[in-house]
């Protein structure tokens, strides 16, 4: 017996030659135009046999059709995918259906199609990479959850501290206003940046955010190892507060950085959004986020219309001349 997904995983999707698939003895033809949607979810808890499980998952996901990238590890499940409404919807029903997850939270956005080009389900030590000296269980030790109107309100007070949770590219983006900027690249530089930056602020309240919620969990648990004393998190990340029909997004300017094919997201969806992004190039307010034309390179970078012409989209004259001398 498979152990987690057992029951879950038996044929519920078939295919039936002419590119029609049956699900749950719904058909639907891939011919024909279907609305996606993209999933962003994660959930801390204990999964037996993780490894194991993450087999079992990637093979679901095959037979479901469903594309996106998933982590597993001992600690939980983190992961992005995106399919029609029909398998986006039966994912979340059988996901569900686990006691593991019968209440994991989804945030769901509808797409024109696929996010991913391919499904990735990787077993990992950690769901988001840390490296702490300290072992962290988000479930006992992490900061005090705010819901979307009560980081607004927090926002707006004068006393409080906005920390973005995130790496030095997502924040050259979009971020709330009056956020620091971390100088990261990585999530697991940030023990060492918030002890040499924000030793002397652990008495004050201080605010956190990240994409979906993810890093702040572990984040915030750092700070309260780290002698923090009033920390809070941004409750579903900045994808939550954006769809929260009373703020809209309000007090965040820019776009999200996502990682997945739509690189970037709206979130502020008042008439003050403003773009805070600037071309790598010139200098000019931007918010498209390219790969280098070289393949050797790749180097992400916010780029202007112009700039992405006239540069034929390399990041360096370096680039553009590696790829003529190959």
């Amino acid at each position: 017996m498979l152990a987690v997904f057992a029951v879950e995983i038996a044929p519920r999707v078939h295919y039936n030659g002419n590119n029609t698939y049956l699900v749950k003895e719904r058909t639907f033809s891939m011919t024909e135009q279907s609305k996606y949607q993209i999933l962003l979810y994660y959930k801390f808890v204990p999964v037996p046999d993780a490894e194991q499980f993450a087999a079992e998952h990637l093979a679901y996901c095959k037979e479901l059709n469903v594309k996106g990238r998933i982590l597993i590890a001992d600690e939980g499940i983190n992961g992005t995918v995106s399919g029609t409404v029909e398998q986006t919807e039966q994912y979340m029903r059988d996901m569900h259906a686990n006691p593991l997850f019968a209440d994991m939270v989804f945030k769901v956005d509808e797409a024109e199609g696929h996010a991913f080009r391919k499904i990735f389900v990787r077993y990992k030590k950690e769901l988001v990479t840390l490296r702490y000296e300290k072992p962290l269980d988000p479930n006992t030790l992490t900061g005090t959850h705010l819901s979307p109107k009560e980081f607004h309100e927090y926002l707006q007070r004068e006393d409080v501290i906005v920390l973005d949770g995130r790496s030095d590219y997502e924040y050259d983006l979009g971020h709330f206003r009056g956020a620091i900027r971390p100088d990261l690249k990585t999530f697991k530089e940030f023990p060492e940046w918030l002890r040499e930056n924000m030793a002397d602020l652990k008495d004050k309240p201080i605010l956190t955010y990240c994409t979906g919620g993810i890093r702040c969990e572990k984040l915030t648990g750092v700070m309260l190892s780290e002698g923090f004393t009033d920390v809070y998190q941004l409750d579903g990340g900045i994808v939550t507060y954006g769809k929260d029909e009373e703020v809209k997004g309000r007090l965040f300017d820019g776009k999200c950085y996502v990682f997945d094919e739509r690189i970037s997201v709206p979130i502020n969806r008042t008439d003050e959004s403003v773009v805070v992004g600037k071309c790598y190039h010139c200098g000019t307010p931007a918010e498209m986020y390219i790969n280098c034309a070289d393949d050797t390179c790749h180097r992400q970078h916010i780029v202007c219309p112009d700039c992405e012409t006239s540069h034929n989209g390399f990041c360096s004259a370096e680039c553009e001349d590696n790829v003529k001398v190959g």
